[in-house]
């Protein structure tokens, strides 16, 4: 084999693998931006998650805070009935008395 057959033999085999080199660059280039899209997909998937799920503890944060709230003015309004009734059974048992005995109890 001649010097000159095996220089051009070298260079086919170089442009060879320069052909390979770069469809192999191409489609490391398509991986990579299928999995940069895909990973922004995924991104995008999970701060909307994340945005539902803090929408979610927020709303579950107002309903325990106005339920708190309900609570109290519930049981405000008990203590309330309650001294009511209690100052009007009193009454209720002194006229019951004064009624029966004739003596003005207060």
């Amino acid at each position: 084999m001649s010097a000159e057959k095996t220089s051009i033999n070298v260079e086919a085999i170089e442009a060879e693998a320069e052909k390979i080199l770069q469809a192999a660059r191409a489609r490391a280039n398509e991986i990579l931006m299928k999995a940069n899209e895909e990973a922004n997909a995924i991104l995008n998937s999970g701060a909307a998650l994340e945005q539902v799920k803090a929408d979610c503890d927020d709303m579950i944060k107002k309903a325990k805070k106005d339920s708190d709230s309900r609570v109290e003015e519930a049981r405000v309004k008990a203590t309330a009935i309650k001294a009511e009734m209690s100052k009007k059974g009193k009454g209720l048992v002194s006229r019951m008395v004064n009624d029966v005995a004739g003596v003005d109890v207060r």
